[in-house]
């Protein structure tokens, strides 16, 4: 899929779901592997976003978040933007051990294939609204809530279905961040409080 006619400005960034699912599609082809590295290059490092919907949807997909250790691996990829974000960095710099975490090539066209029919259910319902919730100075608090998100993920990998909560969450701030979409940052706010109080009262 050609990332100029999928929900991508001309410029090549993504705006929506199936835009950036056509991005990451493109990333390392012709390697056994794909590093996050060249997923990420796929999608640009000036965008928070991208790094906020990459996380969210690798936790939520059923075929990667059953490998232990994926939502702390996610945590830190979102703690580490949003850390940066807040401080005012305009490109997201990570650490060359996470960059070349790997995953199996047909393990990765197996989570891609299986977002794509979600996705374009997704982009549909998507669209400007609400943009106080979205746009600058908005981005922060958005970023400070993602924060707390990563934070509380590794905790989450012993309480059952929270991550997927969080992974939905994060979901919904990359979509809202991405698209404009102010009802999807709200979502995500009420999202992200009731995740924390169930695994809040299941660690008391």
């Amino acid at each position: 899929m050609d990332p100029d006619k999928a929900g991508a400005t001309p410029h090549g960034d993504p705006v929506d779901l199936s835009g950036l699912l056509a991005c990451v599609q493109q990333a390392g082809r012709r390697e056994e592997s794909v590093s996050l590295d060249a997923v990420l290059d796929s999608v640009g490092r000036r965008s928070f976003a991208p790094f906020l919907l990459l996380a969210g949807l690798i936790t939520l997909a059923p075929v990667v978040s059953a490998i232990p250790g994926v939502p702390t691996l996610m945590a830190l990829l979102v703690l580490l933007s949003a850390g940066q974000l807040l401080a005012g960095r305009e490109h997201v710099w990570l650490p060359a051990w996470l960059l070349q975490r790997r995953l199996d090539r047909k393990r990765f066209v197996q989570v891609t294939d299986w977002m794509q029919r979600p996705a374009r259910w997704v982009d549909r319902l998507l669209k400007p609204r609400l943009t106080w919730l979205t746009r600058p100075p908005a981005h922060l608090p958005a970023a400070l809530t993602c924060l707390l998100i990563a934070l509380a993920m590794p905790p989450m990998e012993l309480v059952p279905f929270t991550a997927n909560g969080a992974g939905l969450a994060l979901t919904l701030f990359g979509l809202a961040l991405l698209a404009n979409d102010g009802l999807l940052a709200l979502l995500g706010y009420l999202l992200t409080a009731g995740t924390l109080v169930v695994v809040a009262n299941a660690i008391v």
